[in-house]
């Protein structure tokens, strides 16, 4: 027993208890006892945690170590070379600090892909459609509101622009030609052609300035921080609706207020936020903007599917060393 490799739990098993299971049979599983970043941080040096070979970590265990960066590398005991992050998005992690520390670092891919494109259809079809303003009329006990909302608009022949066409991007695409919309994409580089079935690449210019709707499905990182400010709403439609289920900070949100304030953009679906939990107060006070509190994969069977591929991960790590699904920055190290 006390030659087995040891594994560090940040977070709670909510939903996959069974998967990890195995993981207790195969590893010494350790839970910090610290509270916040500071305490973390002198447990790692207290050497406490010596032998952990992979991590498991969840969204919310960031109040507890903050952001995955070079000062928490630092502080890691030596043996720590696995890092599974158990969410599709992974900003919390500073990869180049990780790869620096040569910790390998994965994510859940296509857990998520599902359930994050069916909240997009959701934004997309309720801020297209006007239901917002509707809405928040009839909680407030005056039907549809006086004066009447504005109508909305059918998807049916409406041009879609995806940004981002990986596997949320993709799946987005199949379930929005369900509704009739043109689907155009802008990616770093062009699918082939199974994988774009039928969606036309464009540049990134010509995806602002002809959609009618943009959905934006591209990972936060540094480059792709505010990707949409004012210069890219400039370029856009007059009307356009957009539907942000990525990260927040994609998307400058001072910009977007104006925009929307200006009628460029005329309604908005958002399940992220720049600065989660505090939501930009222009966009609360619009009755044009649809709002969900980051619920894009708030189901049961997401939940699960996300642990289960998270737990594999550090399954794979402790019995092989390597990992199922590294990031794609780190491609190189797989």
């Amino acid at each position: 027993m006390a030659n087995k490799p040891k594994v560090l739990l940040l977070g709670q098993i909510e939903h996959a208890h069974d998967a990890w299971s195995q993981i207790a049979s195969i590893a010494t599983v350790l839970t910090p006892n610290a509270t916040n970043r500071q305490e973390f941080i002198a447990e790692c040096q207290s050497g406490r945690l010596d032998g952990v070979v992979a991590a498991f970590r969840t969204f919310d265990s960031f109040a507890v170590t903050g952001k995955i960066d070079n000062e928490l590398c630092d502080a890691f005991p030596k043996s720590l070379k696995f890092m599974c992050h158990n969410g599709a998005g992974y900003d919390q992690v500073d990869i180049p600090a990780c790869t620096s520390h040569s910790i390998r670092v994965s994510n859940t891919p296509t857990a998520v892909d599902d359930a994050t494109a069916d909240i997009t259809m959701w934004l997309l079809i309720g801020a297209l459609r006007n239901f917002p303003v509707g809405m928040a009329a009839l909680r407030g006990g005056a039907w549809r509101g006086n004066p009447l909302p504005k109508l909305g608009h059918d998807p049916q022949g409406k041009v879609l622009g995806i940004l981002g066409m990986g596997g949320i991007g993709r799946n987005v695409a199949t379930k929005a030609r369900a509704f009739g919309m043109k689907i155009r994409y802008y990616n770093r580089n062009r699918l082939s052609p199974e994988l774009e079935d039928g969606a036309e690449y464009v540049s990134f210019e010509k995806l602002l300035a002809e959609s009618d709707v943009l959905s934006l499905n591209l990972p936060l990182n540094p480059k792709t921080r505010h990707t949409i400010s004012t210069e890219q709403f400039a370029l856009m439609k007059q009307g356009i609706v957009i539907v942000n289920t990525a990260r927040g900070a994609v998307m400058d949100e001072d910009a977007l207020v104006k925009a929307l304030d200006a009628g460029k953009v005329a309604s908005v679906g958002l399940d992220v936020y720049e600065e989660e939990p505090k939501i930009h107060p222009g966009l609360i006070d619009n009755p044009n903007v649809l709002l969900v509190p980051h619920m894009g994969t708030w189901t049961v069977e997401t939940q699960t599917k996300m642990e289960e591929w998270a737990i594999s991960n550090v399954k794979l790590a402790v019995e092989q060393g390597k990992l199922k699904s590294i990031v794609p920055e780190q491609k190189d190290m797989a």
